[in-house]
């Protein structure tokens, strides 16, 4: 059967392109369906890695006329997923020295924020000091093996070269994202805000800067990254998957609200796996209002973070969660991350890729393999001296 699944009610329209075979929570479905009751809701668009939220489901497009959602977008606005090409080659793997490296990438950057703010045209603003920091969540810096090119061609036009590494970094806005999400909420409620509002414009010029600090964000995190090994970044994709997007429709506008989805509109993107799984560089083949100019940011959970620890400490032991069986490092010294963020506490993303090409919304360009993945140190080590790694702290 096709994997896509359209569902109509009266005064809605949920598209739900997953197949019967893939996992989606029911309170995930729900969810959807409520926020199709929302003012001026034309569709809403799920993906194979929908999963329930707190304020909607993460997982999804929703697309308005006339209306914005802070609230459905939430906290962590410009969120997103950064592919860099690296200096470093494969011949460069060194695990054991790298995995006692204090890169300190969840503490405050000690370089010029402010400077760095200004470059890319944008005021520093009270939250400079959070620039190039991976927040809470599920943020990450990793370094992948180009494991298999499927379309050489698509992967040259990138500048690739498959004996190189590259580094992926998923980060957002942190503080930033979060005190808008809490101005919204104070002066709205979970209200949405017609477009043609004053409360609007305001909201739109600090996303629009919330997207753009973030991005510049994901940069110095893969800078942070990569210099106490000896290399450097330069990026290749950036993927927003929190973000209100507007885009001319007809004769008009509409505004894509993207939560835990990409837009399939700028070429390449990256699809990110777990880290004991493969993470996918695809190319979009639609670019459609039937799945809203939209795709799959990643796996997505199968369990909300409390069930996903308790399950995983029953299947593995914490030495099981540090070494994945594609070969990689996990650097994550905070028991309750390393648990509740287990690959196995995710969905399958062979099978979101499968439903995604299935539907014939993307075509793979190459799968890559994760081999060194950042998350948290622990207060011990952050004290502790780096032991000769690099003769650097």
């Amino acid at each position: 059967m096709n994997a896509t699944q359209t569902s109509r009610r009266a005064g809605s329209n949920v598209r739900l392109f997953a197949s019967s075979t893939t996992w989606i929570e029911p309170e995930a479905i729900r969810q959807l369906y409520v926020t199709t009751q929302l003012d001026a809701v034309r569709f809403v668009a799920g993906f194979p890695n929908l999963q329930p939220g707190r304020r909607g489901p993460s997982g999804c497009a929703v697309v308005t006329d006339s209306h914005l959602y802070p609230a459905f977008l939430g906290g962590d606005v410009g969120c997103g997923m950064a592919l860099f090409q690296t200096s470093l080659t494969r011949r460069a793997l060194d695990l054991e020295r790298w995995s006692v490296v204090r890169f300190d990438l969840e503490h405050p950057w000690e370089g010029d924020a402010v400077s760095r703010l200004m470059e890319a045209g944008l005021t520093p603003g009270r939250f400079a000091h959070e620039l190039g920091r991976l927040a809470d969540g599920t943020h990450f810096a990793e370094l992948l093996v180009v494991e298999k090119v499927r379309d050489p061609a698509a992967f040259a036009q990138l500048g690739l070269a498959s004996s190189e590494l590259l580094a992926l970094v998923h980060a957002g806005s942190g503080e930033l994202g979060q005190s808008m999400l809490e101005e919204h909420l104070e002066n709205n409620g979970e209200h949405g805000l017609a477009v043609d509002s004053e409360a609007a414009t305001r909201y739109l010029l600090q996303h629009d800067y919330a997207v753009q600090w973030a991005g510049v964000s994901r940069q110095v995190v893969a800078e942070r990254l990569l210099e106490p090994l000896g290399g450097t970044a330069r990026r290749v994709l950036d993927c927003p998957h929190n973000r209100i997007a507007c885009r001319r429709h007809g004769a008009g506008q509409v505004w894509v609200h993207r939560k835990g989805a990409i837009a399939s509109e700028r070429g390449p993107v990256v699809i990110a796996g777990t880290r004991g799984s493969f993470s996918y560089l695809v190319l979009p083949c639609s670019d459609e209002e039937h799945h809203a100019w939209s795709l799959a940011h990643g796996a997505g959970r199968k369990w909300p973070r409390s069930e996903s620890r308790l399950r995983m400490r029953q299947r593995y032991t914490r030495a099981d969660l540090e070494h994945t069986p594609l070969g990689g490092r996990v650097i994550c010294e905070q028991r309750d991350r390393l648990f509740d963020e287990a690959p196995g506490a995710f969905k399958d993303i062979d099978g979101v890729i499968a439903d995604l090409a299935h539907d014939g919304l993307l075509r793979v360009v190459a799968t890559l393999r994760p081999v060194f993945t950042y998350r948290m140190r622990s207060a011990a080590a952050w004290s502790a001296p780096l032991r000769g790694a690099f003769g650097r702290r």
